[in-house]
């Protein structure tokens, strides 16, 4: 049985475990203990499923409970994948935040997931990813 939960202490070595588990860790920064409780300590929405304790998937989200909701982190081990568990998260983090638009930028792996369970893609979108793309 999975359950389902919003929480508000998690491990970082859950967090971490989860990220590799799910092939997210790939572009996380997993190498930094630090860098983790920060993005753990910041995130003010994170769903969780568990199976028998284990953490098995996440949804780690910021938002104002308003305007907008972004979903930055989504992750489930890949033994569980096709499983409903992102789907079921996601609904999750828009049920704690019901007014605020949920966005989220996708993985280019996990891209063609989205619009499957009924996400609809947001143009245009820009990003500075670091201090280096500052003017």
């Amino acid at each position: 049985m999975i359950t389902y939960k919003i929480e508000k202490d998690l491990k970082v070595s859950e967090f971490k475990d989860v990220l590799i588990r799910s092939t997210l860790g790939e572009r996380r920064p997993i190498e930094s203990s630090g860098r983790l409780k920060k993005m753990l300590g910041n995130g003010n929405l994170i769903a969780t499923a568990r199976r028998n304790g284990m953490l098995i998937g996440i949804a780690r989200s910021l938002t104002d409970f308003s305007f907008c909701t972004y979903l930055s982190d989504l992750a489930v081990d890949e033994a569980f994948q096709g499983m409903g568990i992102g789907k079921e998260l996601i609904r999750l983090t828009k049920l704690a935040a019901p007014e605020a638009r949920l966005i989220l930028h996708a993985a280019p792996d996990a891209a063609a997931y989205y619009p499957k369970i009924g996400m609809r893609t947001l143009a245009p979108c820009y990003s500075l990813a670091n201090d280096e793309d500052l003017l």
